[in-house]
């Protein structure tokens, strides 16, 4: 159920994104030495977050499949305009592959993705921050977190065995207000539809991986209400391989088994939840500066045609990435 707030929000998204496919395209090429030149001049946060997102270091050629800047797929219309926000900036016969949507496994060939396996060698999944409407929702939180209702909140779609296995451990708990909103949930998991906000009224709240990574995940951190979670598995530009377990959320056994015992410490201890979802805030807002998403943006991709063999590099631009 969208607010009236989210809808305002997504028609906007979608008129900044369609003037901009409608404006000259020749004036955003114009502006890449300029933002490059910026970006060489921000300093290691940048440089550390591009290589993040872009572990490629050696050279490549684009596969048979690659589209041209100029082609990037519509059918996916929210990874279209968030891939084609920063690839204008460059020339449009440039070839990237691409895969849209959920990806579990790290691709055979370099290619720019939402998220990918956190796994030792995944440098060919070249992250993005795609479908960013959806999963970098992070509306501020006006309720501390002592006064909260002191349950543990969950809702959210049956796509992942391991939500079915959080369910049934958590069946009849008193502590608990867990549950699908969906119409095809077994009808002993179903519980009513919850918002974002009617949500946050709990102090605790479960994020749970689905296809791919946890979309509450983000919301949750950039709440005070404490994350607990078992380690995640999958990672986006959120960098979820960088959240810290009892700095950053509360790690739970994968059987759930100690969600109770986590829960009753909380409550003997607020200041220690407090410390936690400060660090998480903290970890959110480093998201918060559109400039510095937009160069680091920028540089990922230059850095993947550079690779790629399609552009010379800029020697000062190139010295700065490599560090």
């Amino acid at each position: 159920m969208a607010t009236l707030a989210r809808t305002t929000a997504r028609v906007c998204y979608y008129v900044r994104n369609i003037a901009r496919d409608l404006a000259p395209q020749a004036l955003f090429r114009s502006r890449l030495a300029g933002l490059l030149e910026r970006a060489r001049n921000s300093g290691d946060t940048v440089r550390q977050r591009l290589n993040y997102y872009n572990r490629l270091e050696q050279s490549f050629v684009p596969s048979p499949a690659a589209v041209p800047v100029s082609g990037i797929p519509f059918s996916h219309t929210m990874y279209y305009y968030d891939l084609k926000e920063f690839a204008r900036y460059f020339d449009a016969r440039l070839l990237i592959d691409l895969k849209f949507g959920d990806v579990a496994r790290v691709p055979k060939m370099p290619a720019i993705v939402k998220d990918r396996p956190i796994v030792e060698d995944n440098s060919n999944a070249v992250l993005m921050k795609l479908d960013k409407f959806r999963h970098f929702n992070m509306p501020a939180d006006p309720l501390r977190f002592c006064d909260k209702r002191p349950m543990v909140v969950w809702r959210g779609g049956l796509n992942n065995p391991i939500r079915t296995r959080f369910l049934n451990a958590v069946a009849g708990s008193p502590l608990c207000d867990a549950g699908s909103p969906k119409s095809n949930a077994p009808e002993q998991f179903r519980k009513p539809f919850l918002t974002i906000p009617q949500q946050k009224q709990y102090r605790y709240i479960v994020s749970l991986e689905g296809h791919d990574v946890a979309t509450n995940l983000k919301w949750i951190m950039s709440s005070n209400s404490l994350c607990l979670m078992p380690a995640p598995t999958y990672e986006t530009w959120f960098a979820e391989d960088r959240i810290e377990a009892d700095v950053h959320y509360v790690p739970l056994a994968p059987d759930f088994s100690d969600l109770a015992d986590r829960v009753a410490y909380f409550e003997k201890h607020p200041a220690e939840a407090e410390r936690i979802t400060a660090a998480a805030n903290a970890y959110c807002r480093r998201f918060h500066d559109p400039e510095e998403e937009r160069l680091i943006s920028l540089l990922v991709l230059y850095k993947y045609f550079v690779l790629s063999g399609q552009i010379e590099p800029d020697r000062e631009v190139w010295r700065y990435i490599a560090g």
